[in-house]
Formats: C-alpha cells, structure tokens, sequence
C-alpha cells in the first residue's frame, strides 16, 4: 500500500548543468525570512528541472517534454551538487532570526537534504547504482503506465501528445543505459535475488504481449482530443506505432533478452541485502531514511515481535466473539478461504470500497476540521503490474483538482483480496489516509514547496496507518469480521518490521519470510508472497509504516493524557497534518509545544 510514484535506486535528474538555470539569490543582508524563501523556491526549480517527473505530477506541464537521466555519473553529480548548494545556503541563514514555523521548514529541509547526501556516500553507490531497476520499483513498468492514459499523464491536446512522444523517444537509452549498470554489477558481484530477476522477466513479458499494438502506450490513442484534425490524428498515430513499435518495444525486448541469458544465470540464491558486501551499511542507512530515526534493525526486529504478540491478542478477542472453534490458525484459513469473504467480480469490489467511501464521508468532519477539495477516483491496478503489487495504492492527483488523486485496488487473484479488509484499505489509502494527507498539503499554497509535495515514507505511511486506526471513531468496524480485516492490516505492518529485518539482517529466506506471515496473518499466499518479495526489492521502506504510526499514536496518547478533557482530536490533527510530511523527530517537538500552548 504505498503511493504512486517513482523511487527507483537511481534519481530522476537530468544532470549537473541543471544547476546552472538556479534562480538568484536575494543578498546576504536581506531579511533571514527572505533569504529562507529565496532558497526554498530557487531549491524547488532547480530539482523539478533536474526531477521533470516531479513536475507532472503536480500539473506542472513546463518539463513535460522530458524524460529525464535515471542512472548516469552526470546524474548523480548534479544532485550531490545541488544538495551541497542548498546545504551551503541553508548554514548561511540565522535560524534564530526565523518565526517558529520557518524554523520547522528550516529544519525539515536540513533533515531532508542531509539524508539524501547520505544516500550518495560512495560505499552505498556501489551497490545502488548497479541496481538500478527491480520488480517493484522501476522504469520498465512504471514508464509505460504513466503513458497509459490511467496516470499523472494527461492527454487533453496535441501538445500533451507531442510531449509524451519525445519522452518515450529517450525510453530506450535509459533502458540501455540500465543494463550497462546491470553489467557492472556483474562486473564487481553485486546483483539482484534470483526472484527479483523472475519478476522483471514477468512484466516484461506482459508489456511485451502482442506487440506494439496491443501496448498499454497506445491507449491515449483512444481518446484523442475533439478538435484534432484528422491530418494530425492520422500523423499522431503513425508516430506512436513508430515510437513504441520501432524504439520502445524493442528496449523492453533487449533487456528482457538480456535479463534472460546473462543476468539470471549470475543473480544469488540469497535474498538480504547482509549477502552483498557493505550491504549492512547501506541496510543501516535505508532505515535511517525511511523510519526518520536512529533505531537499529535489532530494537525494530524486538518491536515487531513485541506487536505481532499484541495484535494477535486482539484477533483471539476476535475469533471468541464470532463463535469461531479452532485456534487462530484455523480461523485465518477460515477467513482465507470462506465464499462469503469472497467479491464476486472486480465491480463487486470496487462498488463496496465506495460504500464505505460514501460513510466515510458522512462521518469524518468530526474529527477533522479541514477536508480537502480533491476529488478522489478508484482505479484497478494495471495489468502490468497487478501480479506484484500491493493490494492497494494511492497515486496523488494536482494541487488544481484538475487530476484527481486514485485509489489503485489490486483485483489480481480476486478470491485472495478477502472482504474483511475492505473497510481498513479504504481507510488507509483514501480519506483520512494517503488522499487526506497529500490533498491537504499540496493545497495549501503557503506551505514551501518541498512541504507541500515532498515528505518521507515513515510520516505518510505511519499517518495513513494512523488512519485506520479511527474505524470505530468513524463508526466503521462494528463487523467482527471487519474488526478481523483491521487487525490483519495491522499486523501485516507489524509483521514487516519482523520480516523485513529478518530478511536483511538475520539470512532469513523467502520462503521463511512467506510461512511467519501466514502463520500470523489470515493474509492469502498470493498476498504473502507479494509482500515478502517487495521487501526483498525494496528494503526497509515497509519498516516505516509501523514505525511511523506508533509516534503519531504516541503524540495523541501524550496530548491526551496531559490535557484532559480540554484535548481536541480536531485540533490535534490539524497539527499534525498543517505543516506537511515531517520527520518524525521534528513531529514529536512540535506537538510538545503545542500541548504546552494549550496548558
């Protein structure tokens, strides 16, 4: 359950002369606030210049004729060049001098900046450069589905469709260039698990399928604008079926080839990222930026242990109200297995995410004092992907409206997309989860940009699993079943921080990994297993949801407790959710002045 966005090893940048388009900045005797802002903004410029995709996703069409550099030496250079520039800048500006909420920005950027000049140390480039896609994170699917039509991508005008066809131009030296970085690897001896290499070979297979005519990069074809002549809707056709039929199609095909006959015949049997020399730094960064703190992957693994026990005490309070006889175990098959937890068909599914939709929104204004004016969609996954994707997913729409924000449900294997857990996706992904959260920072227009679209993974996913936690203060849960299906999604967060750390610290295998979590969970195999191999692919990102969601539990546990009857969940949450995304460290801090504020 993560949001839509590219975050693959390698940084969307298109070089080091993107920093040479920098906007001025103000002179070192104006205001420290000026100066802050200056810096916010010419920051801001320069990484959509360098990071184009960042700007599609917000609406931002003036790059939208760019692909971007994913994985050259120029790349890099220039972020770490940019980093250093901003990081220059921020020292020069007395903090001290800064209103209480610029001093939150101040400190968000630093924390920001630093962790990602961290990601550049050259002992974890080693290793991250020459992996460069993976089954979960990459250009090879995530290229074509945002030209699908069903993306951030829009296709209103000629001018859309030219843009999208000189970006798809450049699709094949990326992919070219990614497998040279793949060769390195072979080179020093560092590659990917052997599933991880399966899965690529999968999707590529499934992109590939019937040629160019039949690629989800034809779709737009579709719904060509209105006013289009006919001579440019023909020319705009034949362009297509060359771009894709003579350039893309035949990248995807090299590196599926390639993956094929040299890569999967080199990849490891090992799974964690302990088997890859320095691996155990870079592990140790990953949790670093992803969880926001300092934990090490030992007191994680400890955590997780200790709430999968709690949780699991709540699902046994579960079976015992239902009438269950059996152990937990046979009540997980139960669940599992069971036609009455079955949807019927994928409308089925998506009609009854909208019925709780439709209750959600009668209910949420009583613990939220602002609501955003974002529109929010459902969507099934695409095909592409489904087989390897999470149950669910949110890809943000534009600050204007003008995109609505999607909830992507999975209906891949639809028997094992159990009902019981309907009410908590929703909840998770759409309001008051991921659309809540990101609608209501990108729509507000004075925060700094980076606080407005940026953030990290252990606030947006520990809020998004914060969210779920509202069910009965939403009026929701009053299903045992559906309480089942909450404590299930809890668990599987609690069961990440066990598996995760247990993959990449202490040699567990996949298959391991795959039997803790349905030992654990009423979850089916085909989730299971998706779930462990993204962890596989993706390291330490899922140890944040949990993480997360306990210091935000945490920050209303504390405010509750010191004050009293004059706690407001409605102020409390437009707390946490004003000022954007932020660290979890900065989050704690704020809310204690805060609490002190309202004593």
């Amino acid at each position: 359950m993560r949001i839509r966005m590219i975050t693959a090893v390698g940084v969307l940048v298109l070089g080091a002369n993107a920093l040479a388009a920098r906007p001025a900045s103000p002179s070192a005797d104006a205001p420290p606030s000026a100066q802050l802002r200056a810096l916010f903004e010419a920051s801001d410029e320069a990484s959509l210049k360098r990071n184009p995709f960042n700007a599609l996703f917000r609406g931002d069409m003036r790059y939208a004729d760019r692909l971007g550099d994913f994985f050259s030496d120029a790349a890099r250079e220039g972020e770490t060049a940019a980093i250093a520039a901003d990081l220059d800048a921020l020292a020069g500006i007395d903090r001290g001098a800064l209103s209480a909420r610029e001093q939150l920005s101040y400190d968000v950027f630093k924390w920001d900046m630093e962790t990602s000049r961290a990601a550049f140390a050259p002992e974890l480039v080693r290793i991250t450069e020459v992996l460069p896609l993976d089954h979960f994170n990459g250009i090879q699917t995530f290229i074509p589905e945002l030209h699908s039509g069903d993306s951030a991508v829009r296709y209103k005008t000629l001018a859309d469709h030219q843009s999208s066809l000189k970006r798809l131009s450049t699709f094949a030296f990326q992919i070219d260039t990614a497998i040279a970085r793949f060769r390195q690897g072979l080179a020093r001896g560092i590659v990917h698990p052997r599933l991880i290499a399966t899965n690529m070979i999968d999707q590529l297979d499934t992109l590939l399928e019937g040629g160019p005519l039949a690629s989800v990069m034809m779709k737009p074809l579709a719904t060509l604008p209105a006013d289009l002549s006919e001579a440019d809707a023909e020319r705009l056709k034949a362009d297509y079926a060359r771009v894709i039929g003579g350039e893309v199609n035949p990248a995807l095909e090299r590196l599926r080839q390639f993956l094929r006959t040299d890569y999967l015949p080199a990849t490891r049997d090992s799974v964690g990222l302990s088997a890859l020399p320095g691996g155990d730094r870079l592990y140790a960064h990953l949790i670093r930026s992803n969880t926001t703190t300092a934990m090490s992957a030992d007191e994680i693994h400890t955590l997780g242990l200790a709430e999968v026990a709690r949780i699991r005490g709540g699902m046994e309070r579960v079976k015992r109200r239902t009438g269950f006889k059996g152990s937990l175990t046979d009540f997980y098959q139960f669940v599992r297995t069971d036609p009455r937890f079955q949807a019927k068909s994928k409308e089925d599914l998506a009609a009854r995410f909208k019925a709780v939709g439709t209750h959600v929104d009668g209910r949420v204004g009583a613990l939220f004092s602002s609501i955003p004016k974002a529109p929010l969609r459902l969507s099934p996954v695409p095909a592409a992907s489904e087989k390897t994707a999470a149950a669910g997913s949110y890809l943000r729409g534009t600050p204007d409206g003008s995109r609505p924000g999607t909830f992507l449900f999975n209906s891949y294997d639809l028997p094992s997309r159990t009902t019981p857990r309907i009410e908590t996706l929703y909840l998770h992904e759409a309001i008051p989860g991921h659309h809540f959260q990101i609608s209501l920072a990108q729509e507000d227009a004075a925060l700094p940009p980076f606080q407005r679209f940026g953030g990290n993974t252990a606030f947006i996913e520990g809020w998004a699993l914060y969210a779920e936690s509202l069910g009965p203060e939403l009026g929701l849960f009053k299903d045992p079943y559906a309480m089942q299906g909450h404590y299930d999604d809890e668990m599987l967060r609690a069961l990440r921080l066990v598996v995760d750390t247990g993959l990449h610290t202490k040699g567990w295998s996949r298959d391991r990994a795959v039997a803790y979590m349905l030992a654990n969970s009423s979850m089916s195999r085909t989730e299971a297993v998706a779930e462990v191999e993204r962890y596989i692919a993706y390291p330490g990102q899922a140890l944040a949801y949990k993480i997360g969601q306990l210091r935000i539990r945490g920050a209303r546990t504390r405010a509750e407790k010191a004050l009293g009857k004059r706690f407001d969940v409605r102020a409390f949450h437009a707390q946490v959710l004003e000022d954007g995304a932020l660290p979890l460290t900065v989050l704690d801090a704020k809310i204690d002045r805060w609490i002190a504020s309202q004593k």
